[in-house]
């Protein structure tokens, strides 16, 4: 009944039953043949399911509802039949995902269209994220258009445990688009207000090192900071952004020319160019271990031409010292 309920063969359906198919059997992930319709968006089948006793509060042994699975499947008419008869958009699976949450993860909008009116604010602060982190997520630009224009919050964050799973411990979901390399999504963002600067890893240090040029002006052009840090990696001054640009110049100009501190990349912990040397608070030496600046040595020369060329008054005092020392 199940494979007949997948290929929405309605008539095979019905002669199962008829001869005693038992419409509340389960597969081996638990799903009944009412959840293989609704997934494969067969919505005459579904409804003579539903007729015939089946029970469209049940869930699978993800915890997945009938409206989960049909949520997924994205054809509206099953998920106007469901709510029709009942079912809620306020079941979470076990992973604490809504029908609302799969809906905008796989893009489709129609679906998305019927679950927003049916899903509670509630809800889906216990889930711990929101349908805007799945639209982002599933680089799904039109329905992040919708959930916008339903009044969802483009700024909110992660749950705690949640952001924890990822090695990066995002929080946003900017952070999303902009990992995705989705210019589309991180401009749809941007434009409802999110805010470049809450993720603990930046966004523009993510499109910096993806070396997308487009994200990096659309982010520095919304307040992004240039000179933002990585603190797991760096021990200087030296702000993170520029590590990932020393190879491009393009990318390189681009920072610089919007602000870059060009004095921090010549504040070394270690000392000045006059031999005076200084240490960190303690405080600071603890929050930014490891990094060294080996990575600049591929290509001194242009590298340090280019920074220069934007802080003048470095460069009069490195020639002061140079005619000095002659």
């Amino acid at each position: 009944m199940h494979e007949a309920a997948k290929q929405g063969c309605s008539d095979i359906v019905a002669l199962l039953v008829k001869n005693g198919g038992n419409i509340q059997q389960k597969d081996g992930y638990g799903v009944t043949p009412l959840g293989v319709a609704a997934e494969y968006g067969h919505c005459d089948v579904l409804e003579y399911l539903i007729h015939k006793g089946g029970d469209i509060n049940i869930t699978a042994d993800d915890g997945s509802s009938i409206l989960f699975e049909a949520a997924g499947g994205g054809n509206p008419d099953c998920i106007a039949l469901l709510l029709e008869y009942g079912g809620s958009g306020n079941l979470p699976n076990k992973a604490g995902h809504l029908p609302i949450h799969r809906a905008a993860y796989e893009g489709h909008y129609l679906a998305l269209k019927f679950l927003i009116p049916v899903t509670s604010k509630s809800a889906i602060r216990k889930s711990g994220q929101s349908p805007i982190h799945s639209a982002a997520d599933g680089q799904n630009p039109q329905c992040l258009e919708l959930l916008i224009e339903n009044g969802f919050d483009v700024n909110v964050l992660l749950a705690e445990h949640i952001s924890q799973s990822y090695d990066d411990e995002r929080k946003t979901a900017l952070y999303f688009a902009v990992s995705n390399n989705d210019i589309l999504s991180t401009e749809i963002l941007l434009q409802a207000g999110a805010d470049p600067n809450k993720d603990p890893l930046n966004c523009l240090l993510v499109a910096v090192r993806a070396n997308n040029h487009e994200i990096v002006r659309l982010l520095l052009s919304y307040g992004a900071n240039v000179n933002c840090y990585f603190n797991l990696v760096n021990d200087t001054h030296f702000p993170s952004a520029i590590q990932y640009a020393l190879n491009d110049e393009v990318m390189l100009r681009l920072l610089l020319n919007h602000g870059y501190n060009v004095d921090l990349c010549f504040d070394c912990m270690h000392g000045d160019i006059f031999g005076n040397s200084f240490l960190w608070p303690t405080t600071e030496e603890e929050i930014l271990p490891g990094w060294t600046s080996c990575v600049i040595e591929d290509n001194p020369v242009r590298i340090f031409f280019i920074l220069f060329n934007y802080n003048q008054h470095l460069l009069r005092r490195v020639c002061w010292v140079g005619y000095y020392w002659v």
